[in-house]
């Protein structure tokens, strides 16, 4: 079993890619950047992009979707690429699981496809590694290596928000990239949707130069003691106050993206906290195992209390279509309200 990090992943798209790949970890918003590179290296003739370029979303996924999509040879082109999104892999029944063990066994037959699945963060059983790595780990890695997206913090990035703002013909200095990281959250989604609206917001009024009251004028605040209470709303099937929530939030012009992937993370969070709980670990040592503070982790154990782990997990998985749907279609808030009606 291989297992690389993802500026590795980068290095592969400049020497030509080619295998197969299963992308997992917490920083979602890296997943689909390399995504989206992985197509323009393998696909690098639009005109037969509609050929080469086979996509397939959750909630069509199957194995023999999968197959059908990796048989067809490339069009005008050595390789071609095709990525599955958004898969719940630890969602997967015993059957699906071998049923795509089966399919990943014939990519030798098929080596003209570069594949790439991609795994929203929590939606593969990650305990245990490197060291004891998890059956379905051990399975699939097998036939796939494997691409860990971290967490995008502090120097880098705060480096990786100065170079946006550079790359829309904006200068940010440090201290305001850092401002607007604390401000905002830390949510790399939630930071590029600002980031464009502020690089927009300065260049329309003939400036190029990023303030800290630039940044409190246009931008909202961090959203995530608001995701919280909608999250618990959500768990609590209080579908009116989930609603209510989430107009205020509409009203403050909160970005349904950066929304989402809040509350996919709290969701996430509280799944990990009650497994821990059942497992009899004192809230103590449960917020040293997983970063957090005491007082953050009580929180979440109060809100997991009276939930059973297969509730949570039937909407968490539910909370990960819903981000698929959202990052997918454009359709604003109507995702998330399809899912708050859903729970």
């Amino acid at each position: 079993m291989e297992i690389i990090r993802e500026d590795a992943f980068r290095k592969m798209l400049k020497n030509g890619l080619s295998g197969a790949f299963l992308f997992f970890g917490d920083e979602d918003y890296m997943k689909a950047y390399c995504v989206s590179a992985a197509r323009k290296a393998v696909c690098d003739d639009e005109t037969f992009a509609f050929f080469n370029d086979m996509k397939i979303d959750a909630i069509d996924y199957s194995a023999n979707a999968l197959m059908s999509a990796l048989m067809p040879l490339p069009m005008m082109a050595d390789k071609k690429i095709v990525t599955v999104n958004g898969l719940n892999v630890s969602g997967l029944k015993p059957r699906e699981l071998d049923e795509l063990c089966d399919v990943l066994e014939t990519l030798p037959e098929y080596d003209y496809n570069v594949l790439v699945i991609s795994v929203p963060a929590t939606m593969i059983d990650e305990s245990g590694l490197p060291q004891r790595p998890s059956q379905i780990f051990k399975r699939l890695g097998e036939y796939l290596t494997f691409v860990q997206f971290d967490t995008v913090t502090g120097a880098k990035l705060n480096t990786w928000v100065g170079k946006h703002f550079a790359h829309n013909g904006v200068k940010a200095t440090p201290d305001v990239c850092a401002f607007l990281i604390e401000y905002t959250g830390r949510s790399m989604y939630a930071l590029a949707n600002e980031i464009d609206k502020l690089s927009f917001y300065l260049l329309q009024n003939g400036r190029d130069t990023l303030t800290r009251k630039d940044v409190e004028l246009v931008c909202p605040a961090e959203i995530a003691t608001d995701a919280f209470a909608l999250s618990n709303a959500i768990l609590d099937g209080r579908g009116a106050d989930a609603m209510n929530a989430l107009s205020v939030m509409k009203f403050k012009r909160v970005d349904p993206i950066a929304l989402m992937g809040e509350v996919s993370k709290i969701i996430g969070d509280l799944v990990v906290i009650k497994a821990l709980l059942d497992d009899g670990y004192p809230t103590a040592v449960i917020a040293n195992i997983i970063g957090a503070k005491e007082y953050k982790v009580k929180l979440y154990a109060q809100s997991a209390s009276g939930k059973t782990m297969q509730r949570l997990k039937e909407i968490l998985t539910l909370c990960a279509q819903a981000d698929i749907s959202l990052k997918l279609s454009g359709q604003g808030y109507l995702p998330i309200e399809r899912f708050i009606c859903s729970i």
